[in-house]
């Protein structure tokens, strides 16, 4: 038996924040980031729309990109004084990501991380409050979503909660909110998408269910993000969608290792002055792991199908993967991401150096290695890896090197 969790209602189109109006409850707690949302006026109309609904309103701001586990605990603490019935998280995928987490901490006040942490290991939800959540950038996916991801800067490890509890119970597509996206932004989300497409597919998870919306998504991201990228606003109205449906697929099919790599790298530098932006380190990465999955029959057949969805051409299924990787590579070139950490930059643009020396990373690489190994993407990936696998992989993303193993 499997599962098929997406939120009760999805509000999409222009002009869809207004459903916030339509709300029944006593109190509602708004989860925001870095001041966009605030600054583009989308705060203050969340805030009337629901107190039109007859609601008290209160703000959680400043929360993070890549949000702290200390972030999560002061923020359920501010729920636990003000004890609302909704928790409306709005913005990027950070926070909504972390007002996940702080809800988890708001309904279980005893519950520790480690123990959100365990897959498939939430105790029911909803006994306090509902959630919804409003996605200003189009790719994350998690308003529809059963994940989040809260970084533990002590270890320098991202980590993700993973369970249907954490779905949320309304999502809030707006192309509104998209549109004042940066570039770079964009460019990371869209890609950031794309793999979660693109691994939703060649899951060990996949089904009839996740299929459709996994391939579909990875066509309408192909016609769509570069001219997104390059300001086409239709195109990034429809980029909201796409990135929406591919989070409809991941949620259920899950994902791979790309994932794992990208979560066990984003932070493992930062002491070095930056972070792998996770959306970047899918981009780079998913290349390589398309190379290394397609060693498996029934994988290369997989991408062999997208390929040919694509209309990429190819005669056999060797020719196929090939062309689809030569694809994702030009779309990087085209989204100015990276092909290697090696060439990261601390800004995320190419470079001749990144931030990232040779040596930290090659000191680091067998631990980043063991954590990917064991992070919760790893078990649907299509090829499972020995650690010694996944070094030569890291070390294929550092270096941009082949993969022949």
């Amino acid at each position: 038996m499997a599962r098929f969790t997406l939120p009760r209602d999805l509000y999409h189109g222009k002009g869809a924040l207004e459903a916030l109006k339509t709300f029944k409850g006593k109190k509602a707690v708004i989860c925001v980031g870095g001041g966009s949302m605030k600054r583009f006026g989308f705060l203050d109309r969340a805030e009337a729309y629901l107190k039109e609904a007859g609601m008290e309103v209160y703000v959680i701001d400043g929360i993070e990109p890549d949000p702290s586990v200390d972030t999560v605990m002061k923020g359920a603490e501010k729920m636990l004084e003000i004890q609302p019935d909704w928790i409306i998280a709005m913005g990027g995928g950070s926070p909504i990501d972390a007002a996940k987490a702080m809800w988890i901490k708001y309904e279980y006040p005893e519950i520790t991380f480690e123990e959100m942490c365990k897959v498939f290991g939430i105790p029911a939800l909803r006994k306090k409050a509902h959630f919804c959540a409003i996605s200003s950038t189009s790719g994350t996916a998690t308003e529809v979503t059963a994940f989040s991801i809260i970084t533990d800067y002590k270890k320098g490890i991202k980590y993700p909660i993973a369970d249907f509890e954490i779905t949320p119970d309304v999502a809030i597509v707006d192309p509104d909110l998209a549109e004042t996206m940066p570039k770079k932004l964009v460019a990371h989300t869209g890609m950031d998408a794309m793999t979660h497409a693109v691994e939703a597919y060649v899951s060990t998870a996949n089904c009839d269910y996740t299929d459709p919306l996994a391939i579909f998504a990875i066509k309408m991201i192909q016609s769509d993000l570069v001219k997104s990228y390059n300001g086409d606003m239709s195109k990034r109205d429809s980029m909201h969608n796409a990135q929406c449906l591919a989070g409809m697929a991941f949620s259920n099919a899950l994902l791979g290792i790309v994932h794992s790599m990208a979560h066990k790298t984003g932070a493992a530098f930062a002491d070095y002055g930056a972070h792998i932006i996770h959306g970047a380190a899918n981009a780079m990465y998913l290349p390589k792991v398309i190379a290394f999955n397609a060693k498996n029959e029934t994988a290369a057949k997989r991408y062999a199908e997208i390929a040919d969805y694509m209309a990429l051409g190819g005669n056999t299924v060797k020719e196929k993967v090939a062309l689809l990787i030569a694809y994702l590579r030009k779309m990087n070139d085209d989204l100015n991401i990276p092909h290697c950490i090696k060439n990261y930059g601390a800004d995320s643009y190419p470079c001749e150096q990144g931030f990232v020396p040779e040596n930290v990373f090659l000191e680091r690489v067998h631990d980043i290695a063991v954590n990917a190994l064991g992070d919760a993407c790893t078990g649907s990936n299509p090829r499972q890896p020995s650690v010694e696998e996944m070094e030569k992989l890291l070390k294929c993303c550092y270096y941009d090197t082949e993969v022949d193993f």
